[in-house]
C-alpha cells in the first residue's frame, strides 16, 4: 500500500472540514485517561516507591558502611605498611652495624691468628736453629774423638816398632789412609 492512499482513506472517513475532530466523547476519554494514569502512579507510588526507596537507602548505607570500613583498613595498612618500613629500616642498621662488627673481629681475629702463626714460625726456627747447632756440636765432638783414637793408634803403632824414617812414612801414609776411608760422624 501506498502512503498517500492509506492518508487518503482516512481523511475520507472524516466529517467534512475537520483534521482532527474534538468533541465531547474525546474529552472525556482524555480525562479518564489522565485519571487513570494518576491514579496509577499514585497506587504505584504508594505500593513500590517506599520499599524501593528503603531498598536504595539500605543500599546507600550498606555502601557507605563499606567506604567506612575500606578507608579504616586502607589507613590501618598504611600504618602498618609504615611500621613494617621502619622495623626493615631499623633491621637494616642493624644488619649493617653486625656486619661492621663482624668485620671488625674478624681482622681483630686474623691479626691475632696471624701474629700467633708468626711466633710458632719464629719458635720453630729457632728449634731448627738450636738442633742444627746441637747436630754441628755433635758432629764436631764426634770428630775430634775420632782424631783423637787415630793419633792415640798412630801413636801405639809408632812406639811399638821402634820404627825408623821408612817404617814411619809407611805408617803415616797408612793411617792417613785409613782416615780417608772412615767416615765422619760414625
Amino acid at each position: 500500500m501506498d502512503f498517500g492512499f492509506l492518508l487518503f482513506s482516512v481523511a475520507t472517513e472524516l466529517p467534512p472540514g475537520r483534521v482532527f475532530d474534538i468533541d465531547q466523547q474525546t474529552l472525556i476519554q482524555i480525562i479518564l485517561g489522565i485519571i487513570n494514569v494518576a491514579a496509577l502512579a499514585a497506587a504505584l507510588a504508594f505500593l513500590l516507591y517506599r520499599p524501593v526507596r528503603d531498598i536504595l537507602k539500605n543500599r546507600t548505607e550498606r555502601i557507605n558502611g563499606q567506604l567506612l570500613q575500606a578507608n579504616e583498613e586502607l589507613a590501618k595498612a598504611t600504618e602498618l605498611r609504615e611500621l613494617y618500613q621502619q622495623k626493615i629500616e631499623e633491621i637494616e642498621r642493624e644488619r649493617e652495624e653486625i656486619l661492621v662488627e663482624t668485620r671488625k673481629i674478624a681482622a681483630d681475629s686474623s691479626r691475632r691468628l696471624l701474629a700467633e702463626a708468626k711466633k710458632d714460625a719464629d719458635a720453630i726456627k729457632e728449634r731448627a736453629s738450636a738442633g742444627v747447632k746441637a747436630e754441628w756440636d755433635r758432629a764436631e765432638n764426634d770428630m775430634r774423638t775420632a782424631i783423637i783414637d787415630v793419633s792415640s793408634a798412630m801413636a801405639e803403632k809408632f812406639v811399638s816398632l821402634a820404627i825408623n824414617k821408612e817404617t814411619h812414612d809407611q805408617l803415616f801414609n797408612e793411617t792417613v789412609a785409613d782416615l780417608e776411608d772412615m767416615k765422619w760422624g760414625d
